[in-house]
């Protein structure tokens, strides 16, 4: 794993975010960091985006 994170601190760092943000706010946080990784992957790379977002959070291709 990268920066030498084992299982048993990846535990504890997911522990610590259940606990702070809930167990009905995490999914949501997920899904945000997630859209916000592939975004910054995007820009960084300079390709052109292939998907959108759509009003339901699906993707169609253009």
């Amino acid at each position: 794993m990268p920066f030498n994170v084992g299982l048993p601190e990846l535990l504890i760092v997911l522990v610590i975010a259940l606990i702070v943000l809930g167990p009905k706010k995490l999914p949501d946080f997920g899904r945000s960091l997630g859209n916000g990784m592939r975004e910054f992957k995007d820009s960084i790379s300079g390709g052109s985006d292939s998907r959108r977002d759509d009003d339901d959070d699906t993707y169609a291709l253009r």
